[in-house]
């Protein structure tokens, strides 16, 4: 935990800008595996581990904003708890660290509840994602849980969004320390990355770096040959001389804060020509990107100015034509390039999607796109000191989506579909850093980026 100083702060401001009535915030609880008792690792709730701090199941948060109270529920352990466990550090000490003093059983939040309805007080709450909330949720509010998500506090949501989109120096050190260990993690799969070895046997080591030295990995890791599946779980292949490994991974610290990286690395350490002028226009626009953020910029400007930069390196190879200008308006690039640029980061490696990604990335200045590719940019809106992403460019070359944009004819004045199927069997190019925007620009989350140029890489054999 921080010191309770910051987590009262939180609270002060989250009260400020909500205004009156009361915020209900309900911890996590666990999660059974196969079996009851077979459970997988406990995961605080984010928005509980913002507020809160509190790193422990089947509690729930209640702030009085007008009474400027502050109610934690919960239970103390017990005995048969204990001899499972150990001896545990108490709730009443926990909440203390947190800056709360009143700390009652679960049994006696219904009371406040059923009073607070009865005086027709507004209840705040953010919409559930866990069934188990749901279901608490439902319970203590009358509210049938298929309704809870039209029912969620859009005010809350948009004040949380609104607090945790700017990283305190508090955090950005546990982005370092995530980064850290990310940086370790990917290491090791690069100068892992020779014939003959098995995906599997690397995914399986940098997962156990990230337990050896924080809270786990942040996201399940992407690890594959065949780059061009863009969340490419299977780790079954054995890796070939020659051929591209696109290693997505990141770390988690031990206070829940993530990293996200990702490295393209030909296995042998040697680059073909035809890869390296790829890899080439994908790192060119991950510098570029670097160029262009700064503070009062959009992101989805940021995120069509790199994909410009693709494509015009597309065209230098062939596989475009044209005036790129106008074929990036016309989304072009997102035959080769299908998701956005980044997404906010920190507590959760997509930071607060489960609050709704247009409530996080967009707002009322900047609105989604519904155009195929520009549509999956997480991020669009007007960046801000403190805010934390990721950029992540990249290319593939996805026979599906080549086939069915030919057989369309889609923006054939654009394509050479002809010089665009050489490419097939490829697979993908993805390079992602996390970034910090600055008061005057940004800089790396970390003490220093992963090897990233092609003499950086081939230099790791």
């Amino acid at each position: 935990m921080f010191e309770k100083e910051i987590y009262q702060q939180r609270r002060s401001h989250l009260c400020e800008l909500v205004g009156s009535g009361i915020i209900l915030l309900p911890g996590n609880s666990d999660s059974s595996i196969n079996y009851p008792d077979n459970i997988y690792h406990f995961r605080q709730d984010s928005h509980f581990i913002y507020f809160i701090g509190i790193d422990q199941p089947d509690l729930f948060i209640l702030i009085d904003i007008d009474a400027q109270k502050t109610i934690l529920f919960g239970e103390e352990l017990t005995m048969d708890d204990i001899i499972w466990t150990g001896p545990m550090e108490s709730l009443s000490n926990q909440a203390e660290k947190s800056g709360i003093t009143q700390v009652m059983p679960s049994s006696a939040l219904s009371g406040f509840i059923n009073k607070a309805q009865t005086e027709n007080r507004e209840i705040h709450f953010l919409p559930p994602f866990r069934a188990k909330n749901m279901l608490k949720l439902a319970s203590l509010l009358g509210i049938p849980a298929q309704q809870l998500k039209e029912a969620a506090s859009e005010k809350l949501i948009r004040v949380v969004v609104a607090l945790r989109s700017i990283k305190g120096s508090e955090e950005i050190a546990e982005l370092n320390k995530a980064a850290a260990i990310g940086y370790a993690m990917h290491y090791a799969a690069m100068t892992g990355a020779v014939p003959g070895a098995f995906e599997r046997d690397l995914a399986g080591l940098i997962d156990g770096i990230a337990l050896s030295k924080g809270y786990g990995v942040s996201f399940p890791t992407i690890l594959s040959q065949k780059g061009e599946v863009l969340h490419g779980h299977d780790h079954s292949q054995v890796l070939e001389k020659g051929r591209l490994m696109l290693c997505d991974a990141g770390a988690e610290s031990l206070s829940h804060y993530a990293s996200d990286f990702t490295r393209t690395t030909p296995v042998g350490g040697h680059f073909t020509s035809q890869k390296k002028d790829l890899y080439q226009i994908v790192l060119d626009a991950n510098n570029k990107a670097f160029e262009l953020i700064r503070p009062g910029v959009f992101y989805k400007d940021v995120h069509l100015d790199c994909c410009r930069v693709m494509a015009e390196g597309l065209k230098s190879l062939g596989i475009l034509k044209g005036n790129m200008d106008e074929a990036v308006a016309q989304g072009v690039h997102a035959l080769f390039m299908v998701h956005g640029l980044g997404h906010m980061m920190g507590l959760d490696v997509h930071d607060m999607e489960d609050l709704g990604e247009d409530y996080v990335g967009y707002d009322a200045e900047m609105s989604r796109s519904s155009q195929f590719g520009l549509s999956s940019l997480r991020l669009g809106r007007r960046l801000q000191p403190g805010f934390v992403m990721t950029v992540e460019p990249g290319l593939y070359f996805i026979p599906a989506l080549i086939q069915k944009w030919e057989s369309q004819k889609h923006l054939a004045e654009y394509i050479d579909y002809s010089k665009a199927k050489e490419y097939i069997g490829i697979g993908g190019i993805r390079l992602e850093d996390d970034v910090l925007v600055t008061v005057s620009g940004c800089r790396i989350i970390g003490e220093k980026r992963l090897p990233i140029t092609p003499v950086e890489i081939e230099g790791l054999f």
